[in-house]
């Protein structure tokens, strides 16, 4: 076992403790804004369709029931503006962590294979690779990566945890290169519905594939757009040559979504009237975060989509964390996504409407 932990880094949360404890002896509690939790109800809809399959004593399929495909079909063609997706082209997953983390594992990378990640990323990128003994890079623009055992190319739009957005033309443009040397890319788009100053694009869209879908895979998620983090609900969409054999894979390791998170998942995919009233909410957060922190002295970059505010104080991200907790405020330092992120803060505004508002109230 210590084999495998030795490849791992430091699970960089348990860095946060101490400033977790500052944060928490505030007079009027703390206020968490570090992970990015979702904490408001699962919507009524999804909770009825969980209920009604909880007598669910048989094994699950791994690829889900036909009417959780029929659902993903349908929302992936409705939302994604992706055409033709057939049964073959999608594949529940256990939550998207599991996926990313187990991915290179699966695909059946190691040593002398790649992976390659943005330079801002998600940490579960890296320990994927790591998992699998892989190599991994990091890169500020992937068509500029040496393409030579580059097997898997992760991107990530919006971003986690900048909130930046990728271009059609920018997404156009990487997949013709990645195609161009056969390399594989999974995009991670599970913040795509939540977009604030612009409006994210899928590499599902014929715009940005030319109607094709070899060599591309999209991951989404319902844990941010239907607060259900709790059900480990997440899909793939994309090339059935590469979710063929996953299907196959998983189905030999057991990873089946419950039978009743499936039902959830029907139920959250076909019912748009909770993922607008929860953009509501984030937005008058966003909104009202925004302001305080830039009034207290903070330069907010990029943040046009997802569930943060990426903020700096031009200061060591460390200063910021530790000033903030003596404020009462847990935020997520910079330097958690990689080196680049050293003078710069991540600012979830997933807490409820009243920590939102004694946070607002401190930093004025």
């Amino acid at each position: 076992m210590s084999a495998v932990s030795d490849r791992l880094p430091t699970f960089p949360w348990d860095k946060l403790e101490p400033y977790k404890k500052t944060a928490a002896a505030h007079p009027d509690g703390i206020v968490d804004l570090s992970v990015g939790t979702p904490v408001d109800p699962v919507p009524e809809p999804v909770q009825k369709a969980l209920i009604a399959a909880a007598d669910s004593p048989g094994y699950p399929t791994v690829w889900g029931t036909p009417e959780l495909r029929d659902a993903i079909t349908r929302w992936a063609e409705s939302r994604l503006g992706a055409r033709e997706v057939t049964h073959r082209h999608v594949l529940p997953v256990v939550g998207s962590k599991e996926l990313v983390a187990w991915l290179p594992t699966q695909l059946g990378l190691g040593p002398g294979d790649k992976v390659a990640y943005p330079r801002l990323a998600y940490p579960t990128y890296e320990v994927g690779a790591r998992l699998a003994r892989a190599g991994h890079e990091a890169y500020d623009d992937p068509t500029e990566l040496d393409p030579a055992n580059l097997k898997l190319l992760w991107l990530n739009s919006p971003s986690n945890p900048t909130g930046r957005v990728l271009t059609k033309e920018e997404l156009t443009r990487i997949v013709a290169w990645a195609r161009e040397h056969g390399v594989l890319v999974f995009s991670d788009e599970c913040y795509l519905e939540l977009g604030w100053e612009t409006d994210p694009v899928s590499v599902l869209h014929p715009d940005v594939n030319g109607g094709s879908f070899d060599g591309i895979v999209s991951v989404h998620s319902l844990s941010k757009r239907s607060n259900l983090a709790g059900y480990r609900a997440a899909f793939l969409v994309g090339d059935p040559a590469v979710l063929g054999p996953l299907l196959q894979i998983r189905k030999h390791g057991g990873m089946m979504t419950p039978a009743p998170t499936q039902a959830a998942m029907i139920a959250a995919l076909g019912d748009d009237t909770h993922v607008h009233t929860q953009r509501e909410r984030y937005a008058a957060r966003r909104a009202a975060l925004r302001e305080a922190l830039v009034g207290h002295g903070f330069r907010i970059e990029h943040s046009e989509a997802g569930l943060y505010l990426w903020a700096t104080r031009e200061e060591s991200c460390w200063d910021t964390v530790a000033h903030l907790a003596g404020l009462g405020i847990l935020v997520a330092p910079g330097d958690f996504y990689g080196p680049a992120g050293e003078r710069f803060v991540r600012v979830a505004i997933t807490a409820a409407d009243e920590r939102v508002e004694a946070a607002v109230a401190r930093l004025r």
